[in-house]
């Protein structure tokens, strides 16, 4: 289904505001239309009826991307991972379960950012259990709930733990890598009509996370093993990794890239997952 959408175009960071507002133009739909459309989907196998569904839930995809802007990720990658999650959710909506879609979707769209992000940060081993995933998406915004706190306290930090259903050294642990490093965020201006904003974010849109975590990477991309790794790829994948990781300024975004190569975003991303695994393997050697 996801090759036979035909979806707006999210190319570039460039186009962002145009792809924002055109997603916004598509109408939002009724329970009936919603339940009508995705009948059609499940019944008969409409295609055309799927895209509808798609179209009328992307500015929810848009909102909960910007909850994950301070990991320091693209924007439009976090959309169009979002959207994947987003038609995966419309393949398998169930109307009859009294559901809305845009309820059901949020755990798709959420579990695919989620998964793109932790892929990205991979390298620094940041979250690498489930528990750590859980404390890597929750820490941050529950830490919120203790005004004026910068650590918490080995009291907060097992309330902590109890809520989230982890140890209290994970909890330590966890903040022990992300803290002292917060930096306030400038707020992005709404969307506007922002009817299926998501609550109860993951993530906080307020904090980027660490500039130490950067830094470490960078340090390590410096290597001399890593350049040996790099010798190890061929020209497109070492010009991905180049671009995504090895830059100056801003990272490349796989729709840029993409565009570069003349192919799709998604074979980037598969080239880019091949060449880091590849890479990993020559830096354990």
């Amino acid at each position: 289904m996801t090759h036979a959408l035909a979806l707006p175009v999210l190319s570039s960071a460039g186009n962002l505001d145009a792809y924002i507002q055109t997603a916004n133009r598509y109408p939002l739909l009724s329970e009936s239309e919603e339940t009508r459309l995705a009948e059609r989907f499940r019944n008969e196998g409409d295609v055309e009826a799927a895209r509808q569904l798609v179209l009328s839930h992307l500015r929810l995809v848009i909102s909960i991307a910007r909850g994950y802007l301070g990991y320091g990720l693209p924007h439009a990658d976090l959309i169009q991972e979002g959207n994947i999650g987003l038609m995966k959710a419309v393949k398998r909506f169930d109307p009859t379960r009294g559901v809305r879609l845009v309820s059901f979707a949020m755990h798709w769209i959420k579990a695919e950012i989620h998964e793109y992000i932790l892929k990205n940060w991979r390298l620094v081993k940041v979250a690498t259990t489930k528990a750590q995933r859980k404390l890597f998406f929750n820490l941050r915004s529950l830490k919120n709930d203790y005004e004026g706190v910068d650590t918490l306290s080995a009291s907060q930090a097992t309330e902590v733990a109890s809520r989230l259903g982890v140890k209290p050294e994970e909890v330590v642990e966890m903040e022990t890598r992300l803290s002292g490093r917060d930096l306030a965020l400038e707020g992005s201006p709404e969307d506007g009509e922002d009817s299926f904003a998501p609550i109860d974010y993951l993530a906080d849109s307020r904090y980027e996370p660490t500039r130490m975590l950067e830094y470490k990477a960078q340090s390590e991309l410096a290597s001399d093993g890593l350049q040996a790794a790099l010798a190890g790829l061929d020209e497109r994948s070492r010009r991905i990794i180049e671009a995504r990781w090895l830059h100056d300024g801003e990272a490349a975004t796989l729709h840029e890239l993409a565009a570069e190569f003349g192919v799709s975003a998604e074979r980037i991303r598969q080239i880019e997952s091949k060449a880091l695994q590849k890479m990993r393997g020559l830096l354990a050697a």
